[in-house]
């Protein structure tokens, strides 16, 4: 519990509007890369995006070791070659829904979300199109957007350059709930 309190003060979050903070229950990261000689695929169930429905911020923190493959030889290239999981753990996103969501009117929105993301070493500003939809009391987050893995500084050797996209594409659907105190 202590973890959760220190990661919502980490990220901006009062501790006096927990009603207002949702918190993923099921979070899908997936990403796909397209190459000539072979496709690659992973997804992370471990990550919790939170939202802030008083100030419409969102957050999320990706363990970059929680990503799955089909291949174990994938997911070792992965950590060890490409993001360098020992030295940058985490993918992180923090920013903030553009357009007026009516949180308490069930519905689909489409919305903008801009912030940072810090992958690699490399934080950079990004804006991401994307679906919110309420319904109750629960809030479903989905986008699709994509990464160029050069803006982060992630190095592909020569030898893998037919192996490995360019231009990555992310997906992530979530399932979020009002937070609870215990």
């Amino acid at each position: 519990m202590k973890k959760l309190v220190l990661l919502f003060t980490a990220f901006g979050f009062s501790s006096g509007v927990f009603a207002q903070i949702f918190m993923a229950k099921t979070c899908d990261v997936s990403f796909f890369s397209a190459s000539p000689l072979e496709n690659i695929e992973a997804i992370n169930k471990a990550s919790k995006p939170l939202i802030n429905t008083s100030t419409n911020d969102v957050q999320i923190k990706i363990v970059n070791t929680a990503f799955i493959f089909e291949k174990p030889l994938m997911q070792e290239h992965f950590n060890e070659n490409y993001m360098e999981s020992e030295k940058f753990p985490t993918v992180i996103f923090k920013g903030k829904i553009n357009e007026k969501v009516d949180w308490t009117k069930d519905g689909e929105n489409k919305v903008t979300v801009t912030g940072k993301m810090s992958m690699h070493g490399v934080d950079k500003e990004i804006t991401i199109d994307g679906v919110v939809s309420v319904k109750g009391e629960e809030i479903t987050i989905s986008t699709k957007f994509k990464v160029k893995v050069a803006d982060y500084n992630i190095k592909v050797p020569s030898l893998y350059i037919q192996n490995i996209a360019e231009i990555v594409d992310v997906k992530l659907n979530a399932v979020l709930v009002p937070f609870k105190k215990n």
